[in-house]
């Protein structure tokens, strides 16, 4: 069948398996002046998109027939200018650094304001009419083990956290230095690692440097190598962390902490890609992906003649903020749960869980120590407690001083029965996946991984109104 031509107020595909999102976006969208096809099957969408022209694609990632993610690859092998933003009530870092990585114009989660998608939407339209053709980013899927090392500690849906999901799918690929930026415990570390193993360096070393935790008489000789007899105590011919990184990724943590002289080395590699050993003579090259992190404010270290603005310039290509945890409130509690499934896990204690209190006492605290914090209070918590709940008293001392709320469940000197505690503990829950939702059923059972059927009965039963 010939493809047809789309109109010049332009032509949308919207993809979804639910049919009243379908309805509303064809409603919202056709208001706006689009000619809007809706289908709700993966393979539909492709089919459509062989047979006519379309300006964007607004594709659900979870759809019959075939999956958002392989339907999207086979339109980009179809039509590699064609501008598709992603939409999916599973955001996580897996799916959405794919879905960057493979050349989304853009990932949204759901639930969504419609007027952001319609944003996203005249984006996407506009930049395709500036240029006849845009260099298509699509390539094969990476092996999902990698995904799973680099990005299987990184937990979070919040819209901050989504933001750095994208950035990670954005540079991953590219050779580019990328400077890390963010408070002490955001987890620099994690994102650092899970850029190496989105890339095709995967398979080659990825090596940290604590810059801060080195001596700076050391940290030359732990950074470049050393040749025998360059300094007292120097017996042998060291290779230094560039070397060993050959063809992978160095990951310089804490850089704002190095000497005003190693700055100036460091500068050197990152300029020539060429450094010496200390104490040689031969210059080594360095086919070595930089990666930097800082807590501090680079800026005003420039200004205080603390660091040097050429190197800054070097080092922040590409930047990545990761947010505070005060500012990724959706992820608190995931992030309690992840840790605490792996201590349990690891303690031979499956099966523990937070009781109400403790997770009202986790949403309030300001956690000036960020996810490391946060992680460190678990781990104290399955210490102190034998049960298979974890309470009040058992959260660290700084925890219950910042949140006396939470000290309420030390009134009570006896245990309330397991069932009750459980059934608290799952009715907050279920009342936390409606809100997120915003009180769409379908969409709450699906992020709970139930049936409609059991969700409604589960309402019922708690007396969710």
């Amino acid at each position: 069948m010939p493809r047809e031509t789309g109109v010049k107020a332009g032509r949308i595909l919207v993809a979804d398996d639910e049919e009243s999102l379908r309805l509303v976006l064809q409603v919202v969208f056709g208001k706006a002046g689009y000619d809007v096809d809706t289908v709700a099957d993966g393979l539909l969408v492709v089919e459509s998109v062989r047979e006519k022209i379309y300006d964007a694609v607004v594709l659900d990632l979870r759809m019959p027939g075939l999956d958002g993610l392989n339907a999207f690859e086979q339109i980009h092998r179809i039509a590699p200018d064609l501008p598709v933003i992603l939409m999916t009530a599973f955001g996580n870092a897996q799916t959405a650094v794919e879905a960057m990585k493979n050349g989304a114009y853009d990932y949204i989660t759901k639930p969504f304001n419609v007027e952001e998608l319609k944003i996203l939407v005249g984006r996407a339209i506009h930049l395709r009419s500036l240029t006849e053709k845009v260099v298509s980013l699509t390539e094969e899927v990476k092996n999902l083990s990698r995904e799973v090392v680099g990005l299987g500690q990184l937990v979070g849906v919040s819209p901050k956290i989504q933001e750095v999901y994208k950035s990670i799918g954005r540079v991953a690929n590219s050779k580019v230095t990328v400077l890390l930026t963010g408070e002490s415990g955001t987890g620099k570390g994690l994102v650092a690692k899970a850029v190496h193993f989105s890339s095709e360096r995967w398979q080659k070393p990825f090596v940290q440097v604590n810059c801060g935790a080195i001596p700076e008489g050391l940290l030359e000789s732990e950074l470049f190598g050393h040749e025998r007899g360059a300094f007292t105590g120097a017996f042998h011919q060291r290779p230094g962390k560039f070397e060993l990184a050959e063809g992978g990724t160095i990951f310089l943590d804490e850089v704002a902490e190095m000497s005003p002289a190693l700055q100036v080395k460091l500068l050197k590699v990152l300029q020539d890609r060429e450094f010496e050993r200390v104490g040689g003579t031969t210059s080594l090259t360095a086919n070595v992906r930089v990666i930097a992190a800082t807590n501090r404010d680079l800026a005003q270290e420039i200004e205080e003649n603390h660091f040097r603005s050429d190197l800054y310039y070097r080092l922040n290509v590409f930047a990545i903020h990761i947010p505070p945890l005060r500012e990724r409130g959706e992820d608190i509690v995931l992030l309690a749960e992840s840790f605490l499934a792996r201590c349990a896990g690891e303690n031979g204690r499956v099966g523990v869980v937070f009781s109400p209190e403790v997770v009202e006492s986790f949403q309030s605290y300001a956690w000036p120590g960020n996810v490391r914090e946060l992680e460190n209070a678990v781990e104290h918590a399955m210490i102190m407690s034998n049960s298979k709940v974890i309470l009040p008293e058992h959260l660290p001392v700084s925890l219950l001083k910042a949140n006396p709320l939470s000290q309420l469940g030390l009134q009570s000197q006896g245990f309330r029965p397991l069932r009750d505690v459980v059934a608290e503990t799952e009715r907050s829950y279920l009342i936390e996946a409606l809100q997120r939702t915003g009180n769409n059923r379908v969409q709450a059972a699906k992020l709970l991984q139930i049936s409609r059927r059991s969700l409604l009965y589960k309402i019922q039963e708690y007396q969710i109104e």
